[in-house]
């Protein structure tokens, strides 16, 4: 019966975080430390390794429909992958009980972020915005680092903040975590503590999931502005409790 949850789960959030370009690794953080009582530290090596390969996946699906915008992706990461380095280096020097509090509010900020955010249409590239996005480009390589969050809250409002529509920001974003969580999981996995038995099943959901999102973003998403956005709340919400059932 767990192995069947697992499924579900990772199908649902696979499917969810690769419309809304983000990578899962906060949700599947959320349910691996709320859930199945795992500890932080292991919780976040497991988070990333299972969030990766729905990632590529979905990415790979953008990349067909020519929506990833490579310039500001490849922008994004030369901010943010320097960040995940440093977060990566100190994680292992923060107690354990600071580490899950830290994890907790991280989530409850995110699901803020992401619920709060809205596209504003601008198609002008300034000065302001591409340095604002700079700082969410840190902001989320420090999510991936320190507490193993994809962090494609920030990633994706930073692109918004550019001037992308709604589909090539999920499909720029999902390329840009792709890169950041790559360079996590490394960090985060070289002790060794991996959960495979929990990781496995939600990362099989979570390839289906990703296979099957980035064809219903171009089909019925991108032809309308309003049909993204209403998928944020949910994730913004989901992302609250559980950062706050972590915390408590």
């Amino acid at each position: 019966m767990e192995i069947v949850s697992l499924l579900l789960i990772g199908l649902i959030v696979g499917f969810v975080v690769t419309s809304m370009g983000g990578g899962g690794a906060a949700i599947y953080l959320g349910v691996l430390t709320a859930v199945f009582h795992l500890a932080p530290a292991a919780a976040t090596a497991t988070s990333l390794v299972t969030a990766l390969p729905s990632l590529i996946l979905g990415s790979l699906g953008y990349y067909r429909q020519r929506a990833i915008n490579f310039k500001l992706g490849n922008q994004m990461l030369i901010a943010a992958l320097p960040a995940v380095v440093v977060g990566s280096l100190l994680s292992p020097y923060i107690p354990e009980s600071i580490y899950t509090w830290v994890v907790g509010i991280i989530l409850v900020l995110l699901g803020l972020n992401i619920m709060r955010n809205k596209q504003t249409g601008s198609t002008q590239l300034q000065a302001h915005g591409r340095l604002k996005a700079s700082s969410f480009g840190i902001l989320s390589g420090l999510m991936v680092g320190v507490a193993g969050l994809s962090g494609g809250g920030p990633i994706l409002a930073g692109l918004l903040i550019l001037g992308l529509n709604m589909v090539n920001a999920v499909a720029t974003s999902s390329y840009v975590l792709v890169g950041m969580t790559i360079v996590g999981a490394i960090f985060h996995t070289a002790g060794g503590q991996v959960d495979w038995h929990a990781g496995l099943g939600l990362m099989i959901g979570a390839l289906i999931g990703a296979a099957i999102a980035p064809y219903v973003m171009s089909r019925f998403v991108g032809g309308s502005k309003n049909a993204g956005g209403k998928l944020k709340p949910i994730m913004g919400i989901l992302l609250i409790l559980t950062g706050i059932k972590t915390i408590w």
